[in-house]
């Protein structure tokens, strides 16, 4: 970076060119990092990034091994991803769940050359998060700090094994946060045009201090599945939730308030007279639910939710999917186009499998309601048995254990109780068959 500066000398303007760093613009503390390294005379990032690239790992899956494992019956590697260490004292890893699913085995390979056979400790689906185990010792860890802090515009550095190569380290932006909408899960994506490629999956993304701010879990590709420069990554805000509660008790349980949410997009907003197209659409509330005792009503549009700007129904999701029971979250929305206010409490999930509300019922993680053509799946919970049986929002509802159904009421006494449930659907003029376990 230059500095230009003018100086009068003798009625004239002389314009004097002074290098300065780039970290030396602005005031910097005396114990931060210093981008220039005056011996070589270069740019670098490597002394802040160098602490933290020990910590990546490859980590590859393998199928389940079927009867003794020799010779042509050894498992077989099914996928391989990136990882990052966040535990050296308990060998503790974090990769993306789609990395180890469908997995009987799992190895880890380090910087130094070290190679390790791996224990699962949990996944999450609907944050695309897992937790692996090493027995090792002279691991490095990386240093954890709060996404939160994050604004578009910081550095941003991408660490893993792509496309069969050693480990790899590309470098971008924060193009974006708080992103959702790409699919049915607990979204609130950190956005980067650092290259992300087949292999970075459950790779770090850092900040120019080297410090994990978030794990890399996909991409947007316009064609072929290669880098685009739009990669997204979970914010460390919701890996360390999902991380310690795997670690605790081998599953995620997740707050609820009982809305059923629905996004906010341009077709819908000319359809309520607004002038904006983000927001979050409470399609109904469940009845004797938090929400409903917070006031909230069908139509609503939830703007902001614990002093976080709204972007679609991923937002609300995502805030209140990684909130305690009992945690009160400040909620802003309108209502007839005038903004009001509420506060949402956070319900702790319970078994319970159906609630019928006046013109939506949820079951089993996915939320109907009735349209012309019938029974519409419209949301699907992330995470759930809907999801894991490949339910999608825009499934048709036909039938449930042979049986057809075509009110909300008839859905909801076939779905009430324990044991699977064989749904047949229509999707794209297709008749598809789901079983719920």
């Amino acid at each position: 970076m230059r500095r230009f500066i003018r100086r009068a000398v003798g009625g004239s303007t002389l314009a004097l060119i002074v290098a300065v760093p780039l970290c030396l613009a602005t005031p910097v503390a005396a114990q931060d990092p210093i981008f220039f390294d005056n011996q070589r005379g270069v740019f670098s990032f490597a002394t802040g990034l160098e602490q933290s690239l020990p910590a990546v790992v490859q980590v590859t899956t393998l199928a389940q091994s079927r009867g003794p494992s020799s010779g042509d019956n050894e498992p077989r590697p099914i996928s391989s991803g990136s990882g990052v260490i966040i535990d050296a004292t308990q060998g503790i890893i974090i990769t993306n769940n789609h990395v180890v699913e469908g997995g009987g085995k799992y190895t880890v390979d380090l910087l130094d050359g070290r190679l390790f056979d791996a224990t699962l400790v949990g996944t999450d689906k609907a944050t695309d998060l897992a937790v692996l185990k090493i027995d090792a010792s002279g691991l490095a860890q990386v240093e954890v700090t709060d996404s939160e802090t994050l604004r578009t515009g910081d550095l941003a550095f991408a660490v893993g094994y792509p496309l069969g190569l050693d480990q790899t380290l590309t470098m971008g932006v924060i193009s974006g946060l708080g992103r959702s909408g790409m699919g049915d899960r607990i979204e609130d994506y950190i956005q980067t045009d650092a290259a992300v490629n087949s292999g970075n999956s459950g790779g770090p993304l850092l900040d120019s201090r080297g410090r994990l701010i978030g794990i890399n879990t996909s991409i947007l590709s316009g064609g072929g599945g290669g880098n685009d420069g739009i990669a997204f990554a979970v914010p460390t805000r919701i890996m360390m939730y999902v991380a310690n509660q795997l670690r605790e008790t081998g599953e995620v349980k997740r707050g609820r308030t009982g809305a059923i949410l629905g996004s906010l997009n341009a077709a819908r907003a000319r359809s309520f007279d607004l002038r904006i197209v983000r927001g979050a659409v409470v399609e109904d509330v469940a009845p004797g639910s938090s929400s409903e005792s917070a006031g909230l009503k069908r139509g609503d549009i939830i703007i902001r939710i614990d002093d976080r700007a709204v972007s679609n129904a991923g937002t609300v999701n995502a805030t209140v999917g990684i909130a305690q029971a009992g945690t009160q979250l400040a909620v802003v929305y309108l209502r007839d186009g005038r903004e009001a206010r509420t506060t949402l409490t956070v319900e702790a999930s319970t078994p319970r499998d159906v609630v019928v509300g006046t013109d939506v019922l949820i079951g089993r993680g996915a939320s109907f309601r009735l349209a012309p053509e019938g029974l519409l799946a419209f949301a699907v919970e992330g995470g759930s048995s809907s999801a894991n049986a490949d339910l999608r929002a825009g499934d048709i509802v036909q039938s449930v254990n042979g049986r057809r159904v075509s009110a909300l009421s008839s859905l909801g006494q076939a779905l009430t109780g324990e044991g699977s449930r064989r749904l047949t659907v229509q999707r794209d003029g297709e008749t598809v068959t789901i079983t719920l376990n």
